[in-house]
């Protein structure tokens, strides 16, 4: 009786420090996306250089491109994301990999032309070592009553 006692006591420890660890690594996540669009607004690509992954892939509107050409977009104003406002966010976690989804109404200039769109906005993240990378960030265009299924 003693040894089952114990073996649940344990259960409990580790499930307890594993909901923990999810819960901050979620709030972590959440995090970097929130800061990530106002890195975008700044143009500081040497941040949003940390946070991409080498490889990661950015889908929009009018292509899709890896991270130097998103770097150099941003850099030299092609896109520039002067603001994000986040409607509604949701995050699932699995393993090492996150999944975001913002829906969010996006100002930015494009190639010189303002344009105010909705979109609900993908990125998938993984946690290597001890830092999370963005691997891919999904433009989709919705409608302002588009809801996110939590």
């Amino acid at each position: 009786m003693k040894r089952i006692i114990s073996l649940l006591s344990i259960s409990l420890l580790i499930i307890q420090f594993s909901f923990a660890q999810s819960t901050k690594d979620e709030q972590t996540v959440l995090q970097l996306s929130k800061d990530k669009w106002q890195w975008m607004a700044d143009k500081d690509v040497d941040k949003l250089k940390e946070l991409f992954d080498a490889k990661a892939k950015f889908v929009h509107m009018s292509g899709t491109w890896k991270t130097d050409e998103e770097l150099e977009i941003i850099k030299t104003g092609s896109i520039w994301y002067k603001q994000a406002k986040v409607h509604d966010t949701a995050i699932e976690m699995s393993g090492k990999t996150a999944i975001v989804w913002n829906r969010i109404t996006l100002d930015a200039v494009v190639r010189g032309n303002v344009a105010v769109t909705e979109f609900t906005v993908t990125e998938v993240y993984q946690k290597q070592g001890k830092a999370w990378k963005m691997l891919a960030l999904t433009f989709s265009s919705v409608r302002d009553t588009h809801q996110i299924k939590k």
